[in-house]
């Protein structure tokens, strides 16, 4: 459910109390509505692997191992595929929902009582990223490049693009 048109916190916490008792939990893609700041940063086991082959991937192939070489890397990818997004609508989402932390996690939201926290840069739940996976990219979730292209896959199949998502989705 998108909280349209709220973009501070004292209207998102008004919309989280709402969602809460609504029981809005269909959700397939989860990003936390109360924006970044919401999202812990957790290290799970395999952060360290992912970091490291995240870092060699994109050495190889010629991007930067930051934010900025992910979301190029994963508009290059999408671009193969026929996947619309922009640089600019790919960033912002990601400022919001994680701060470009790439092991954020949500542990708060209604998926995450659930026991499918939103994860990652675009902060999506499990089903969604198995569902939205795109070939040729990491099946790990924190994967910065497979965890953007999977979101924006996601978003292209519900809203056109990752572009026309301006809150949580």
């Amino acid at each position: 459910m998108p909280a349209k048109g709220l973009r501070h916190a004292a209207g998102t916490n008004r919309l989280v109390r709402k969602l809460a008792l609504a029981g809005a939990g269909a959700a397939v893609l989860a990003l936390p509505i109360a924006g970044a700041t919401s999202a812990s940063a957790a290290t799970p086991a395999a952060d360290s692997t992912t970091a490291t082959t995240t870092a060699a991937m994109t050495a190889a192939n010629g991007y930067s191992n930051n934010l900025d070489g992910w979301i190029r890397q994963s508009l290059d990818i999408m671009a193969d595929k026929g996947i619309p997004g922009t640089y600019n609508g790919i960033y912002r989402n990601i400022m919001r929902e994680s701060s470009g932390n790439q092991f954020a996690i949500n542990n708060w939201d209604i998926n995450a009582i659930n026991g499918t926290p939103s994860k990652g840069l675009l902060q999506v739940i499990q089903p969604t990223f198995d569902a939205y996976h795109v070939d040729g990219t990491s099946w790990d979730l924190y994967d910065p490049v497979a965890n953007i292209t999977a979101a924006c896959n996601y978003a292209a199949d519900r809203y056109g693009s990752m572009d026309n998502v301006f809150s949580a989705y």
